[in-house]
């Protein structure tokens, strides 16, 4: 098969990681066949040096000719950056934002998993941790309280403010299908997170989960509410399969799940549209003070770029193999500094995707 893969390198770490990642993706093509075409975009920082603006027109029509794209970190030293003496607008992450609306990227994808060669980063403790986790939280991205109408007045010499929390019907149905199609790659479960007890747009957003799921009677439903499942992610995380919920809900369990994994570096993530295109990018940031010394982790990149082969190509087999690559590099002990523990061999960025690469 053929494919054209979108290649944002972005700023500071992102060139080298997106390099690795790209390394995988060259290897499995090798392995299985496929012929692959990347298509190169500037963004953020590296946008602003070459055209002055950190998203161009271009930019997002090349992105739209592409199955998918794969991005490296955005972004740079915000202290010390001239890019951070621009207007807000013309800032690098205003490049990040305006890329995901072009395209309309509404389902956000972080995967939390704890491995278990890295079970002892975990800040849970052993019992709890079981026999690990591997959870992913579909979040939505564009809609709820961070994009409804809000204000501030000030009435009686007192100020007031205001932020509207708002979900439309077609809003809660096309991220909940996206859910259930995805937990049907996965272990069948569906976890639908709301606060159903007090807000109107959770009722909703609960009405209009069952009724999707009544086209998928493979796929269990649960539904909790957002205070229990913040508890629950510290009490049992390995009971969660998908996590449905909606943006602020979201942003905060995200975070949660991400840090009983241990290791930000280790972390994926996506952002799909209503078809199967897909933006997929690591969780953790640019690290400016690093780049270009060969320190960066890749994995999570690389990791990125296995969600991106499942989702948006539906090629699950080679997805399942940089998966299992990246287990066995980690089981033999391999580690970048990041999480380096005693025992382990240290391994700069393009040490760590030849040693993957080479497991496929």
């Amino acid at each position: 098969m053929e494919y054209k893969i979108g290649s944002i390198a972005g700023d500071g770490i992102g060139p080298e990681i997106v390099r690795e990642a790209r390394k995988i993706i060259d290897r499995i093509a090798e392995k299985y066949g496929h012929k692959i075409k990347y298509e190169d975009i500037l963004l953020g920082g590296a946008s602003i040096d070459a055209t002055g603006v950190p998203l161009t027109e271009e930019a997002v029509a090349q992105a739209k000719s592409c199955n998918c794209v794969l991005m490296g970190s955005i972004g740079g030293d915000t202290s010390t950056s001239p890019w951070y003496r621009l207007a807000p607008n013309l800032r690098p992450e205003a490049g990040l934002l305006g890329i995901r609306k072009a395209l309309n990227l509404f389902a956000n994808l972080r995967p939390a998993v704890l491995y278990d060669e890295l079970a002892s980063a975990c800040p849970l403790k052993e019992e709890i941790i079981g026999d690990g986790f591997d959870m992913l939280i579909m979040r939505e991205l564009t809609g709820g309280l961070y994009f409804g109408e809000r204000r501030t007045v000030e009435e009686n010499g007192k100020k007031t403010a205001v932020d509207t929390l708002t979900y439309s019907e077609d809003e809660i149905r096309r991220i909940a299908v996206k859910a259930f199609d995805i937990a049907g790659k996965r272990r069948r479960k569906v976890t639908s997170v709301d606060k159903a007890n007090v807000l109107d747009s959770s009722r909703l957003w609960r009405q209009v989960v069952e009724e999707v799921a009544k086209d998928y009677p493979d796929i269990a439903l649960e539904h909790m509410l957002v205070d229990n499942c913040a508890m629950q992610l510290v009490r049992d995380p390995g009971q969660f399969d998908v996590i449905l919920t909606e943006n602020m809900f979201g942003d905060i369990l995200s975070d949660e799940a991400s840090m009983v994994t241990g290791s930000i570096g280790m972390l994926a993530s996506a952002s799909l549209n209503d078809t199967k295109f897909g933006l997929y990018e690591p969780s953790h940031g640019s690290a400016p003070d690093i780049a270009g010394q060969n320190k960066a982790n890749p994995i999570a990149t690389i990791l990125s770029a296995a969600m991106m082969l499942r989702f948006s190509l539906d090629l699950d087999k080679e997805a399942d193999d940089i998966e299992r690559a990246v287990k066995e590099t980690l089981a033999s002990g391999y580690r970048t500094g990041d999480i380096l523990s005693d025992g382990c061999q240290l391994v700069g960025c393009s040490e760590m995707g030849s040693l993957i690469a080479e497991r496929i």
